[in-house]
């Protein structure tokens, strides 16, 4: 049976208008409006050109009804700055996400969440320190964020979008944290990308009345917090607090140098003046735009293991993709960026399990 929210989820994920697909697949625009909205059956046919104009398996839109994500459920990073398309298509590729999760768990034990709900505290700094110590990480920095929130729970997934108006957006599904981050980004802006939407996901896990503009506003106070601890920025910072300073500062905490003097800013350890020359100075280095001589970027060691295994076990990504009904470009989009591992060939016979991290 032809699942009509199946086309639309393709449609928004190749961001086409209604109009656009109809151009081509040769259709009427209005038969593309029918067919999502199931007043129409398509033929075989139709299914075809469709599936061919999308870039999708025919299988794709036979399957069952997909997972559609409800936007007022979705914490978005830099949300005003993002287009409607832009955000149908990051939505769609979450529904992907949502389907491709499901496959993991199918094969694989991942480990349980470990999140607290912090969604009753308004101090984003109180909150920080509040998961950091539940999760015994005292004041030292964090060498590998991804890492860090996989061991807790947290399933993270990459965005194709290149684009700087789609940086990462997060959700709650079935008792479990989901990440999509980004990685048109520098290293440095992706690991506050992610420490910002795991403040979405303990400060805002039951939405927010606030709305849009606090919520942000939390959600980077708690990523500065998480990531710069303030007792060991001001017990490490040496003085006086120089050009010099914030970058060998910047390359401890793994953050941009721009976070980093902001948050200097914030904790008193410089001026107003002092933050505004530092900026001046670090945009004409090029920290306005970049991160020159930045940190590695971080992989997943959960995505890592997943697919060493069914390589070993000689599934090839075509075999995941078409068990999934999906394009081989969708599968990645969704995980290569993170998983930094090769292709090999042919077939699985018994699912493999994972150890918790």
């Amino acid at each position: 049976m032809f699942i009509p929210k199946r086309l639309s989820l393709a449609r928004h994920r190749r961001r086409l208008t209604a109009k656009a697909l109809a151009g081509l697949a040769g259709l009427a625009v209005d038969t593309i409006s029918r067919l999502e909205n199931g007043v129409n059956e398509p033929d075989d046919a139709t299914v075809e050109r469709l599936a061919h104009a999308l870039g999708f398996p025919v299988g794709f839109f036979v399957s069952d009804d997909p997972e559609v994500i409800d936007t007022s459920a979705v914490s978005f990073r830099s949300f005003s700055k993002m287009s409607a398309r832009e955000r149908d298509a990051a939505l769609a590729a979450g529904a992907l996400g949502l389907e491709l999760s499901n496959w993991v768990e199918d094969r694989f034990s991942l480990p349980e969440p470990n999140l607290i709900d912090l969604s009753y505290e308004t101090d984003p700094e109180a909150a920080a320190n509040m998961l950091r110590q539940y999760w015994g990480l005292g004041e030292k920095p964090i060498g590998h964020l991804i890492a860090l929130l996989e061991t807790h729970g947290a399933r993270v997934f990459s965005l194709s979008e290149n684009t700087a108006s789609v940086n990462a957006f997060s959700f709650w599904r079935d008792g479990k944290p989901y990440i999509f981050l980004n990685n048109f980004k520098t290293s440095e802006s992706s690991n506050f990308d992610l420490a910002h939407e795991l403040g979405h996901l303990v400060m805002h896990k039951h939405g927010d009345p606030k709305g849009a503009r606090s919520t942000e506003r939390e959600a980077d106070g708690f990523a500065s917090a998480f990531l710069m601890p303030a007792r060991d920025v001001r017990s490490r910072m040496p003085r006086p607090v120089t050009i010099n300073v914030v970058l060998a500062a910047k390359a401890r905490w793994r953050v941009s140098a721009m976070a980093m003097a902001y948050r200097l800013r914030a904790l008193s350890v410089i001026s107003e003046w002092q933050y505004k020359s530092l900026c001046i100075e670090l945009t004409k280095r090029g920290f306005r735009t970049g991160e020159p001589g930045g940190i590695e970027r971080e992989t997943s060691p959960i995505w890592r293991k997943v697919l060493t295994q069914l390589w070993s076990e000689r599934v090839t990504k075509d075999e995941i993709a078409r068990d999934l009904n999906l394009p081989v470009d969708e599968l990645e989009g969704l995980i290569w960026n993170l998983a930094a591992v090769g292709q090999r060939p042919d077939r699985v016979n018994t699912p493999p399990r994972l150890e918790a991290m």
